[in-house]
């Protein structure tokens, strides 16, 4: 049973049974997505917790008091496993909500007990981008008055590989038109400072990263770089799979989320 809960400043949605009763994984959207990005994870509730955030500013989470870094960010994924109940937890980003993932495990590596890095990387500009081209060309849209929702469409056709279905299309839109301007403006100016290069080693936890074939956002040579840092660290290359990995993938991503709760417990 899936269900949509708000407490404590956050706003999730969830499947499984309550609190104590499984293990629990918090799920952590990317950019252009909020709490609904996960419904094909969803699915997986009968084996372990699964929670989707709003990250904080997105969806109906509130924003942080403070100005919106990757430290910040990690500190609210613990106070939001507090909130929902959980001392240890299976941890999955997407992403940005990947590169946020990689500095939370870093920061209290004890309270992790898989991390799963999807289409991530471990650094921007690793493929020599300028971040004030790129922040600028991504701000234009709202510098001229648009909302996410107006530029959806064109934003996750560019990111999504050739496969997707049309209704997985359809959800990841429905989750991008939940974000406020403000909120993605935010976001977009931490997402350029994002550099885990030194913290990587730091993370304990088992961890697998997965990315697709065909992601031109976050290559298959990014989640090599993630995994030649982080100790014992797997990569997994989805075939014929973008950016959008999770919905594009539904089957190979849950089959190895499936194995992170099994085999990490």
């Amino acid at each position: 049973m899936v269900r949509d809960q708000r407490r404590g400043g956050f706003a999730w949605r969830e499947s499984g049974p309550g609190r104590c009763e499984l293990a629990t994984m918090l799920l952590l959207h990317g950019l252009g997505g909020s709490r609904i990005s996960w419904e094909p994870q969803l699915a997986l509730g009968s084996m372990v917790r699964l929670v989707a955030w709003d990250m904080p500013g997105y969806g109906e989470s509130v924003s942080l008091a403070g100005p919106t870094t990757f430290a910040a960010l990690a500190e609210a994924v613990f106070r939001f496993a507090d909130v929902v109940g959980t001392d240890r937890f299976h941890l999955v980003g997407l992403s940005v909500g990947g590169m946020i993932a990689q500095y939370a495990a870093a920061l209290e590596p004890t309270r992790i007990l898989s991390l799963t890095l999807l289409a991530t990387s471990p650094k921007f500009g690793l493929d020599g981008t300028d971040p004030v081209a790129w922040r600028f060309a991504r701000l234009a849209p709202l510098d001229a008055g648009q909302e996410p929702i107006d530029f959806a469409d064109r934003v996750l056709s560019a990111l999504a590989g050739p496969n997707i279905s049309i209704d997985a299309m359809a959800q990841q839109r429905c989750a991008m038109e939940r974000i406020s301007g403000t909120a993605l403006r935010e976001v977009l100016s931490c997402l350029v400072t994002h550099d885990s290069t030194l913290i990587l080693p730091n993370i304990s936890a088992m961890t697998r990263c997965v990315v697709g074939a065909l992601d031109e956002e976050t290559p298959p040579a990014y989640a090599q770089a993630i995994a030649e840092r982080i100790p014992r660290a797997r990569v997994d290359v989805i075939a014929g799979a973008g950016h959008l990995l999770n919905a594009e993938a539904p089957g190979d991503v849950n089959a190895i989320l499936r194995e992170q709760v099994e085999q990490n417990r």
